[in-house]
């Protein structure tokens, strides 16, 4: 099949990298970008062919639009008009929905909606996908063997995706923080802040893979490390004293609602 990433920047830079890895045609894939010299850059640093929007259904089969949402509203103007029904439409737009843009385009155009997160620039990525309401199995399978190269894939009901939005499209950015605290926390106990990095960096990675590979609930895996009078146990006491967990359930959920509040870009 023959693929256009419209509006790509980092993100849409990462998905045509893992599909290029995955061993796609460089000849089958096309990018637009807003910015000429951009378009350039990645013409030649991928060795695929730059066009502009209106000319991207005219060369693919796939149009996968990763604009923001505050762009969408422009980029689907550009295209509405040479879109049918046989393509594919898949959008990584936070908070567009797949009606949003059924509205806009041709009647019957299969629309396939994706919330994925940062780690994509390292192959790790955690994707959820949901079908329109004229998306089908077959579609849904496309979108997978194209996420695939750049992390995980699972199905969720559209319904949902705010929700996925705030736990895992948002989700590094809480781990980030976390780590950015705990390092500070080093410091504050006299370990030198390249030291604390790399203690933590590779805490969190040993953490992951554990919570990853061993298929235990996290609870288990806390308790494991938790002796009884210990100095876990004592740390655990102050986090439920400061509400640590209210506060991530609070902002988990702000998150979620803030989602909701960008569902309508037009």
């Amino acid at each position: 099949m023959t693929i256009a990433i419209l509006g790509a920047g980092r993100l849409g830079e990462a998905l045509l990298s893992g599909m290029l890895r995955s061993g796609h045609d460089p000849a089958d894939l096309f990018v637009t970008a807003r910015r000429p010299e951009r378009a350039r850059e990645l013409s030649a640093r991928h060795g695929v062919e730059a066009v502009s929007n209106p000319a991207a259904p005219t060369r693919a089969d796939v149009l996968i639009l990763t604009v923001k949402p505050q762009d969408m509203t422009a980029l689907v103007g550009e295209i509405a008009g040479v879109v049918t029904p046989d393509h594919l439409v898949i959008s990584v737009a936070a908070g567009v929905t797949t009606a949003f843009l059924e509205h806009r385009l041709a009647a019957g155009t299969p629309v396939v909606r994706v919330m994925t997160n940062t780690p994509v620039l390292v192959d790790e990525a955690m994707s959820a996908i949901s079908a329109g309401a004229h998306a089908g199995e077959e579609h849904l399978r496309r979108t997978e063997k194209l996420l695939a190269p750049v992390g995980k894939v699972v199905r969720v009901p559209e319904a949902q995706q705010d929700a996925v939005t705030a736990l895992s499209g948002s989700g590094p950015a809480y781990f980030f923080y976390l780590v950015e605290s705990m390092i500070d926390a080093g410091i504050l106990l006299g370990i030198p802040r390249g030291v604390a990095a790399q203690l933590l960096v590779q805490t969190a990675v040993g953490a992951a893979v554990m919570l990853r590979d061993s298929g235990e609930h996290p609870v288990l895996l806390r308790e494991a490390v938790t002796s009884p009078g210990g100095t876990t146990i004592t740390a655990i006491r102050e986090l439920e004293k400061h509400g640590v967990r209210a506060a991530l359930l609070a902002a988990i959920e702000a998150a979620r609602d803030r989602s909701r509040e960008l569902a309508s870009p037009a």
